[in-house]
């Protein structure tokens, strides 16, 4: 009992602290100790027995497990995001969407550029500092509150696009060694479920931008912000929208034969791309460059910290106990697949790490019973994208604190509004189109 206490206690802990913007480096390995102490774990590798897992180790791979294998990509999301804004690209296509479609329009056109680049395969972990330069400008000229900038950029990420058929995020490619499915399991109904979560998704979005304009929010400048001289002049929008096509082109091309590492190679691209056509507008390209890296390490640390605590917690046996419990729920598979790596991806703050750990164990099962492979790989696939968004959640740790600079107090309510349940709405509605025979 003690050992589940400990589990879901820490878990809750950290996503109270989260809200209340104590530091992710201090609060996730504090919370990490208190699930391995509580459940048992030796705290150093040299204290363990044969075979027994420890504080120390499980927290530091999930650490610099995460840092090894997304580093890089970091980086070159955070200095293409900076290249935009220091060349004056972010602001010159902001700027002519609203030319073009209105200033009323701006939240949708930020959820749009979000969608465009995770369909076309850059990860969602790197589509907040892509598309955040572009959403500052559009959102300072619709004087809109900059709190919702986190929510625009999750709507766009990690709801109706990364889990969707046709899908290049890796959400939608886990399933299919253990189901033999393809990427395009279940389109027709994936198509209808994305169509309805985006659509309410922009809805509630739109509506609750207008709600807090009504009570006289309004966007709040940072002097960390680029800054929009009226009289300066900008590039050609259509020549700034380059530099997106370059990363969006090559990431799809190359996504195949390199899998994530294409990423590396369309975000050079893009850098690459931006200042080719943009050059005489840039500032010092070392600061630039400079100011990325930074930026890219003090996300990235973020992340690793939360991710260290979900390596600590797969390795405690409340935790393996609830996985054995959650995954043989009786009745439907659908409901219980959806269940099981909902709550799995919620407690490592995970869609893939969710998949990654219930799968092996769900699939074979399922089969057994005959379920319809197409349905439950696309029900899982929705699901996997709700409780990983819970506040301690990697992408929102990643997107709210580390890319927007925004406290979870503010920002936390709109971005989990959209992110945790439109999706659990998308896997129920596809759950129900399945069971009648869609």
């Amino acid at each position: 009992m003690l050992g589940y206490i400990g589990l879901f206690g820490s878990l809750a802990l950290l996503i109270y602290l989260t809200m209340k913007g104590v530091n992710l480096l201090i609060s996730a390995p504090l919370t990490a100790l208190l699930a391995g102490l509580t459940n048992g774990l030796a705290f150093f590798p040299q204290t363990a027995l044969d075979e027994q897992a420890n504080f120390l180790t499980s927290y530091m791979n999930g650490f610099t497990g995460f840092v090894g294998s997304w580093y890089l990509m970091f980086m070159a999301g955070a200095i293409f995001g900076k290249v935009m804004e220091d060349t004056g690209a972010a602001d010159s296509v902001s700027k002519w969407i609203v030319d073009k479609i209105g200033v009323k329009y701006a939240v949708f056109a930020v959820v749009l550029a979000a969608a465009v680049l995770t369909y076309g395969g850059v990860s969602v972990f790197i589509v907040a500092f892509s598309v955040y330069p572009m959403a500052i400008s559009l959102f300072k000229q619709a004087n809109f509150p900059r709190r919702f900038i986190p929510a625009a950029l999750g709507l766009g990420s990690v709801t109706f696009t990364m889990t969707s058929a046709g899908s290049p995020e890796i959400q939608n490619w886990i399933p299919i060694p253990y189901l033999g499915t393809t990427p395009y399991a279940g389109w027709e109904v994936s198509a209808i479920v994305a169509l309805i979560m985006a659509t309410i998704g922009c809805l509630w979005l739109n509506w609750m931008v207008k709600r807090a304009v009504g009570k006289g929010e309004e966007f709040i400048t940072r002097s960390t912000d680029p800054v929009i001289d009226e009289l300066k002049a900008l590039p050609n929008p259509l020549l700034s929208m380059i530099p997106l096509l370059v990363v969006l082109v090559i990431s799809f091309i190359f996504h195949d034969s390199l899998g994530t590492s294409a990423l590396i190679v369309a975000l050079t691209g893009g850098c690459l791309a931006g200042y080719a056509v943009n050059f005489k507008f840039a500032k010092a390209v070392g600061a630039t460059l400079a100011a990325g890296a930074m930026g890219a390490v003090v996300a990235i640390a973020n992340t690793a910290a939360v991710v260290g605590f979900g390596g600590v917690v797969k390795a405690t046996p409340s935790f393996l106990a609830t996985v054995d419990v959650i995954t043989s729920i009786p009745g439907s598979p659908l409901i219980g697949g959806a269940v099981s790596i909902a709550v799995i991806a919620g407690l490592t703050g995970s869609a893939s790490g969710g998949q990654t750990i219930a799968m092996p164990l769900l699939a074979p099962h399922y089969i057994d019973m005959g379920v319809d492979t197409e349905a439950l790989h696309r029900t899982i696939a929705i699901a996997s994208g709700s409780l990983d968004s819970l506040p301690h959640g990697g992408y929102v740790v990643t997107t709210i604190s580390s890319v927007c600079g925004e406290k979870h107090k503010d920002a936390y309510l709109p971005f989990g509004a959209l992110t945790v349940i439109i999706p659990i709405i998308g896997t129920v509605l596809a759950i129900a189109l399945f069971s009648l025979g869609m």
